[in-house]
């Protein structure tokens, strides 16, 4: 367990009764309210004193309304200190209005698209529209968050090649097959990506590509551990992925499978993993 409070990079934030998320339905255990009380009393005895809320995938149009619903409950809890939205980017040019819009929020940082949600659709994330709609972002201060499966790494490491002027942050490791035990090609078209200047990796969301009820440390450690060795301590960063994550493993055991992989390294590369590249890459 660090012995320093850590920035959470990737926090679930939700009210199904203020709006509406379709998918929670298919997963019962996660469809209720996750609020900020819910996650200290889940989270707990890890001290976490700043988060960054992700989108939840809330029905469309109403990404915007989800922002907002984040900037509101920020005003009564200080920890939320950024925000990545959802918007539509595959309506192209047309959505600089509704991105315009959201920048205006004191806690935008980031955008995503659920590009994992178009698995069977190869080259999705390479159509002319997402793309323009992608490089839209640096004009307004905006990162990329990338959520994929690891089948779409190869186009994902397309699309950031086309976007040299725009700063990403690869979700969840890239979701390697780890319940299949499957490491090729994700290890190298990792390495492939990280090559690139404009993408850090978050370290979250790993026990939950395994089997939920059986996974082991020694199986979901080589992936973590080759995440970090890959891009290095200077561009990773710890995501709790809350409360998906409960559906594999209490928060306390995530940071404890983390802790264990970096147990070697120096205080001043776990604050880098834990704090510090957050707060940069996200302008905390």
């Amino acid at each position: 367990m660090p012995d320093f409070p850590i920035i959470d990079a990737h926090v679930h934030l939700y009210d199904p009764a203020s709006l509406p998320y379709a998918w929670l339905a298919g997963v019962p255990p996660i469809d209720k309210p996750h609020l900020p009380a819910d996650f200290d009393r889940l989270t707990a005895p890890v001290q976490v004193d700043g988060i960054v809320f992700v989108e939840v995938d809330v029905d469309d149009p109403r990404y915007l309304d989800e922002a907002r619903f984040v900037e509101k409950t920020a005003g009564a809890e200080p920890r939320i200190l950024g925000m990545v939205a959802g918007m539509p980017l595959e309506k192209g040019v047309s959505i600089e209005a509704d991105i315009a819009e959201y920048a205006k929020l004191p806690r935008a940082r980031g955008v995503r698209r659920l590009i994992q949600k178009h698995a069977g659709q190869a080259g999705w994330c390479l159509r002319p529209e997402f793309v323009a709609a992608v490089k839209l972002l640096p004009k307004y201060g905006l990162s990329f968050d990338i959520c994929i499966f690891h089948s779409q790494m190869a186009d994902t490491i397309k699309l950031v090649r086309q976007c040299p002027d725009v700063s990403f942050i690869l979700d969840h490791i890239g979701k390697p097959g780890i319940k299949d035990g499957l490491t090729q090609p994700w290890r190298s078209e990792m390495r492939e990506l990280a090559e690139l200047p404009n993408v850090i990796c978050k370290i979250s969301g790993v026990v939950t590509e395994a089997d939920h009820k059986a996974w082991t440390f020694d199986q979901v450690a080589p992936y973590v551990a080759h995440s970090i060795e890959t891009f290095g301590f200077d561009r990773v960063a710890f995501g709790g992925d809350w409360p998906v994550s409960e559906l594999a493993a209490r928060y306390a055991d995530w940071v404890d499978v983390v802790d264990k992989v970096v147990a070697g390294a120096s205080e001043a590369e776990k604050r880098k993993l834990y704090r510090d590249n957050a707060i940069r890459f996200y302008r905390l």
